[in-house]
């Protein structure tokens, strides 16, 4: 048995004993350990897959073989060479698609993400730059049948948002929006330009892993809570009940206001994952800046000040600094059309991390 197929078959056999774990009463009842075999489980499923069809090549090679060694009839021994060749073919690429699956993944990547757009260098065009990206990023959601849902944000003057946070559920949302984090760059005439000259403008992305309540143990007497009254552009008010909610987390001083919607007891739950993700969010700083000290490319440390992506509006180009990708489309781009471009940067990614692997 070959090293590959050996490692294989002990996460196979893994495998096994997690579906007989998770089917006894001990294990369901105690919901943290229960939830984490399930996603061990599922996670571990692409590769019992890959392995099954390893396995299966592994045995028509021996197969055609062996036909080869002792068949005598030529007609037989043609078809045999054929499908040797064919099977060859076919083990060599599924052991390239085998050691990306064996690769260690960032544990957040299956999670949903919260994402926060900001304003940055350009005054009111980078409030409508700002707004411009998050219509992209909804298109691109609602291709992958992603729900996004707004947390918290503030209106532009001329339009835009000076910031806006939101929540996007789905499946393996933050393995795929990860890529956005850091400074999108934009160069077009401003709405607000009346000479037509080009000005450069940014707003900022960040994506987080959104915890969930296994990730983050909050203890009740280490929040303090306010409620108040919800004001909107120009400061009147939104209603007169205090529906606003204001967390603070005494231990780290991470203060929490969500006031987006009506009822209380909605801005108190939404309040409560951000300040979740937040908390996570130091942890999971570590992870990246080990990942940082290791990687070249940078394609997705979480470097929030590294300029990503630049938006180039008279040449109608899109380019990503981290890998050199230029494209010409930019309209279909900004609709939503994102998938070619953080393909090429997961390509990149993989790259780097089997080249770590061999190193």
């Amino acid at each position: 048995m070959n090293d590959l197929l050996e490692k294989l078959e002990l996460i196979y056999q893994r495998w096994l004993q997690i579906g007989e774990e998770i089917t006894k009463p001990d294990v369901m009842s105690d919901m943290k350990n229960y939830v984490k075999l399930s996603k061990d489980y599922k996670e571990l499923q692409a590769v019992v897959d890959a392995y099954k069809k390893y396995k299966d090549v592994i045995d028509n090679i021996a197969n055609a073989k062996d036909i080869l060694a002792n068949e005598k009839d030529e007609e037989f021994r043609e078809m045999a060479k054929t499908e040797l060749d064919s099977y060859q073919t076919e083990k060599e690429t599924l052991e390239e698609d085998i050691r990306l699956l064996l690769l260690p993944s960032d544990p957040q990547d299956s999670k949903n993400a919260q994402m926060e757009i900001r304003a940055g260098t350009g005054g009111d065009e980078a409030s409508i730059f700002a707004g411009d990206l998050f219509r992209m990023y909804q298109h691109f959601c609602d291709q992958k049948g992603w729900k996004i849902e707004v947390l918290s944000m503030t209106e532009g003057t001329v339009g835009g948002y000076k910031e806006i946070d939101f929540s996007v559920t789905g499946n393996g949302v933050y393995g795929i929006m990860k890529y956005e984090s850091g400074v999108h760059r934009v160069q077009r005439v401003p709405q607000t330009e009346s000479q037509g000259r080009v000005h450069t403008s940014a707003a900022s992305v960040v994506v987080l892993p959104e915890a969930d309540e296994f990730d983050v143990e909050l203890k009740q007497s280490d929040i303090k809570k306010e409620t108040f009254c919800a004001s909107g552009p120009g400061g009147q008010c939104v209603n007169t009940t205090y529906s606003a909610v204001r967390l603070t987390h005494i231990p780290s001083g991470i203060v929490v206001s969500i006031q987006d919607e009506k009822s209380q007891i909605k801005n108190l739950e939404k309040a409560m994952r951000v300040l979740r993700t937040r908390l996570f969010e130091r942890e999971y700083q570590k992870y990246l800046d080990e990942i940082a000290s290791k990687r070249r490319t940078m394609v997705s440390t979480g470097d929030r000040s590294a300029k990503i992506r630049t938006y180039n509006y008279p040449q109608n180009r899109v380019t990503d600094h981290r890998i050199n990708y230029t494209m010409y489309n930019l309209a279909n781009f900004m609709n939503g059309d994102i998938e070619e471009v953080i393909q090429a940067l997961q390509v990149a990614e993989n790259a780097e991390r089997l080249k770590e692997a061999v190193e």
